[in-house]
């Protein structure tokens, strides 16, 4: 079953907003489609995070940023939340602490905690955290 997800863009007009509709192809194909402006884009990868980061990489172009917890600068997949989970959850980090289940969240959900980012530094506050000491 294909799902989709009404998210807000963050860049656009006032009350902008994106369809990503998440279509599992086979186990190891995850696409999504993302239709804003009467434009889509579509993206493949081995899980949906990764998706979601090619799609990102091609709206961060028009200055867009969707604004969802897959999008967030604090967020990002386990290697178990990808490989089992398909990339749809991933844990929200925060220097110094370990990551918790409690801080799983879904990529394409939104809250008040959401720090909208662009793919690399995203990418650079992963490695960040990792290497910090943690209590």
């Amino acid at each position: 079953m294909d799902e989709q997800h009404n998210i807000a863009l963050i860049g656009g007009s006032n009350d902008e907003r994106a369809v990503i509709t998440e279509y599992e192809i086979d186990p190891v194909v995850c696409k999504l489609t993302c239709t804003y402006r009467g434009k889509m884009i579509e993206a493949e990868a081995p899980d949906f995070f990764e998706a979601l980061c090619l799609i990102r990489r091609q709206l961060e172009r028009e200055g867009l940023i969707p604004f969802c917890y897959g999008a967030s600068l604090n967020v990002y997949p386990s290697a178990m939340a990808r490989d089992m989970g398909a990339g749809l959850k991933a844990y929200r980090m925060k220097k110094g602490v370990h990551a918790r289940m409690a801080d799983l969240v879904e990529i394409f959900d939104t809250g008040p905690d959401v720090t909208p980012a662009s793919v690399d530094a995203q990418e650079e506050f992963f490695p960040e955290w990792l290497a910090a000491p943690r209590v």
